[in-house]
């Protein structure tokens, strides 16, 4: 972990491998991720953007200016609790203080390229980044509450054949100010500031980390990301209101629960490797009894957080009787509940919904056997905001352009 990275993070939450193999794999995705890092975080005229930045090199920053570190508190305290992206409106801050501060440091949010809102309340955001690179962000409504689907990387190296997110090349990843940035945009356009006293009555009260992108393939900045939104005296929301999907990088699972410890959700989508191998690639590197021990052995599953398996239902594919009585056999140990996902159509694609009968048996059967397998109602389909449905044009710049 780059010297940046560790400050983020205690030294008694690091990950203790004895196992040589497994420890050399995450260096060599971090080292790749390092490939697909984002630009700096300044803008046109250099000045700094502070959202991103952990409390450690806010102090420093500050330092760097000749001011006392209690500012960097007073800073995150607006940033973070009271939403405030303009220096001149912190009043407990002097104004030749917020003069100085505007000259070296920026506020950003993304900008914003399109909005749209269905039919069901779901709203949908194209984010435009400093390099002119774009992402999608979700906002699921419920009745009283609501979850941010938040995007990790702009397009997706994993190339799983029923994605439409996966039909794009990655371009880069994500910094920590873009991550964040995508939550703080959304409580803006719901005006949900400053911080509602703890977690009850908040309209925007879960992070679900499945937006475009694999998020532990950008472990780094998810990592700083989700322990900036967690920071109690700021965002302040709990690890068991974030929720992280992978499709099963197996190495960086065990670091994201020893130092995260959110709750975890695996694209899982088959239960055979042949065929996990054709619709979720990655499976050919982390076949399926690798990725089930990982998930057995992340710390905190319990029968209070369960592992969500996400399992896109595709007519026809995967979703037989059998199928589903294979799946109650390799959870079998694992503390789990099973989202059903109808698969949700994208332009060329090469997949149907399955029936409304396949379904019903298929969730009878998991059911059936102790384990919550709840058909996930489609949201936002009419804007293509829907699980699977997140593409942007976005393209990787050619070399030496």
């Amino acid at each position: 972990m780059n010297q940046i990275a560790s400050k983020a993070f205690p030294p008694h939450s690091r990950v203790a491998t004895s196992d040589g193999l497994t420890e050399a794999e995450r260096d060599r995705i971090l080292a790749k991720a390092a490939l697909f890092a984002p630009p700096p975080m300044q803008d046109a005229d250099g000045r700094r953007e502070l959202v991103g930045l952990t409390r450690e090199e806010l102090a420093e920053e500050m330092a760097a200016i000749g001011e006392k570190p209690f500012r960097a508190k007073q800073l995150w305290h607006w940033i973070y609790h009271q939403g405030v992206r303009d220096f001149a409106q912190m009043n407990s801050i002097a104004k030749p203080l917020q003069a100085k501060l505007a000259e070296r440091f920026v506020i950003g949010r993304p900008g914003i390229t399109a909005e749209q809102t269905s039919t069901d309340g779901t709203r949908k955001w194209l984010f435009q980044w400093r390099d002119g690179q774009q992402v999608e962000t979700v906002y699921i409504p419920e009745s009283d509450r609501g979850s941010v689907c938040i995007s990790t990387q702009v397009g997706c190296t994993l190339s799983c054949t029923f994605c439409h997110t996966g039909t794009q090349k990655l371009v880069r990843n994500l910094g920590a100010a873009e991550i964040v940035g995508q939550f703080l945009a959304a409580r803006d356009s719901y005006g949900e500031w400053p911080t509602p006293k703890g977690e009850e009555g908040r309209r925007l009260s879960n992070i679900v980390v499945m937006g475009m992108g694999e998020p532990l393939y950008n472990y780094e900045n998810i990592a700083r990301a989700l322990t900036i939104l967690m920071d109690h005296e700021g965002v302040a929301l709990s690890r068991r209101r974030i929720t992280l999907s992978t499709s099963g990088v197996v190495p960086m699972m065990d670091k994201c629960g020893a130092e995260l410890g959110v709750n975890l959700a695996v694209s899982l989508h088959a239960v055979r490797d042949e065929l996990r191998d054709v619709i979720v690639p990655l499976n050919r590197k982390y076949p399926i009894a690798e990725l089930l021990d990982a998930c057995r052995r992340y710390p905190g599953a319990s029968n209070a957080r369960r592992i969500t398996f996400e399992y896109v239902m595709l007519r026809g594919v995967n979703d037989s009787e059998a199928e589903a009585h294979e799946l109650v056999r390799l959870l079998r140990g694992i503390p789990a509940k099973v989202n059903l996902i109808p698969f949700n159509p994208w332009p060329g694609s090469p997949y149907q919904t399955s029936t409304p009968e396949a379904l019903r048996k298929f969730a009878a059967i998991v059911n059936d056997a102790g384990y919550s397998s709840p058909i996930r109602r489609p949201r936002g389909r009419d804007i293509l905001a829907a699980c699977g449905q997140l593409k942007t044009e976005s393209e990787r710049a050619k070399r030496g352009a």
